[in-house]
């Protein structure tokens, strides 16, 4: 039986990874969990696995506390599912305690992927995607030997903005942009996942997990949400997963891994008619994709800034004080200084991205 512990109990991922627990009792017992304010849900938690060890209070309040947490724990995997930049600490110290981490949180490997895979190479650990789309393409990589694979192919539901004129973005108010047409996510993901900056982030992601450049990655709209990610072979076959979309699929996986995922929810159902419907990004309209790949190809501290200015300027739109048509300005600001330093640890990236937040200013 796998002991598990979840970050961010409270979220929409640890939240579904509860659910995978609770179903699948005979696999796994929850060793351990974090929340940041949910003081119900923790209370909840506690009473339904009252061996469970607790860890309560916003990271940035408990990170000098969360490695004897994990320690205390003895847990086989962690997941973590906290949200932004803070999570990278709670992914540090999962590494440095010894755990496989199924990570939900791509802001670590955003902002630090090269030494986080380092880290855990180290110790012979595994770091399994959990984001839908590099849970796919970690599943299709592996089926296939990765030198025959030529193109990533990230699939975006494109956002509740997707057939919205540019001309109404102006417009666009905070409840209209959190109303993601497939998937129940939190608020930050949701903001992102409307401007394209959660697909741009994922080519970064992509761009550190798997060592491929930039230019053999695309990125195609696919407002369905059932094919997850796709590969493109040298010879030009395109192998693609499929499921309904429902992130205790990817979650399973990562639990299980490296054995197979159990039978778990419902495949799809081809006695009824579908269709999958595939168009290109519009990126003129959502700059904020093009401005990923932008970072992920010069590497250095621009993925970083990107990250950070994105941060700031979804909150600051989340709580009234800009518009959504000025997020991509103020990332498009930062990422005008100088971000090529070089990073060989920890400790520069968290200065990078406090620099970064330090020159968001609306």
């Amino acid at each position: 039986m796998k002991r598990i512990v979840v970050l961010g109990a409270s979220g929409s991922i640890g939240l579904h990874t509860i659910r995978c627990i609770e179903d699948f009792p005979d696999l796994f017992t929850l060793a351990g969990f974090s929340v940041a304010k949910s003081k119900d849900v923790a209370l909840q938690l506690s009473q339904q696995f009252p061996q469970a060890k607790v860890l309560e209070g916003p990271i940035e309040d408990i990170e000098k506390n969360i490695e004897p947490f994990l320690v205390a724990c003895n847990a086989d995997i962690a997941v973590n599912g906290i949200s932004g930049a803070a999570g990278l600490k709670a992914s540090i110290a999962c590494i440095h305690v010894g755990l496989d981490l199924a990570l939900a949180n791509k802001e670590s490997i955003v902002l630090a992927g090269h030494l986080l895979r380092s880290d855990a190479k180290k110790k012979d650990l595994h770091i399994i995607p959990v984001d839908s789309e590099h849970s796919a393409l970690f599943c299709l990589i592996n089926a296939f030997d990765a030198q025959t694979v030529e193109r990533l192919i990230l699939t975006a539901s494109g956002g509740p903005f997707r057939t919205l004129a540019r001309e109404q973005f102006s417009q666009i108010t905070v409840e209209a942009a959190l109303k993601h047409p497939n998937w129940k996510m939190g608020g930050k993901i949701s903001i992102d996942s409307s401007t394209l900056a959660n697909k741009a982030l994922e080519v970064i992601e992509a761009v550190q997990l798997f060592d491929v450049p930039t230019e053999r990655i695309t990125v195609v709209v696919h407002p369905e949400s059932i094919v997850h990610s796709l590969i493109q072979l040298h010879s030009h076959q395109i192998y693609g997963q499929m499921s309904i979309p429902d992130m205790r699929f990817p979650i399973l996986y990562a639990l299980c891994y490296p054995n197979a995922a159990c039978p778990y929810l419902s495949s799809l159902d081809f006695s009824k008619a579908f269709s999958l419907t595939f168009e290109p990004p519009r990126y003129d309209d959502f700059p904020l994709l093009k401005m990923g790949f932008d970072a992920a190809k010069a590497g250095a501290g621009y993925p970083i800034a990107f990250n950070a200015a994105n941060e700031v300027a979804v909150q600051a739109f989340l709580e009234g004080r800009c518009t959504f048509v000025e997020i991509p300005l103020l990332v498009e600001k930062v990422l005008q200084a100088d971000w090529s330093s070089t990073i060989s640890e920890y400790s520069q990236v968290f200065a990078l991205d406090k620099k970064a937040r330090a020159m968001c200013i609306f």
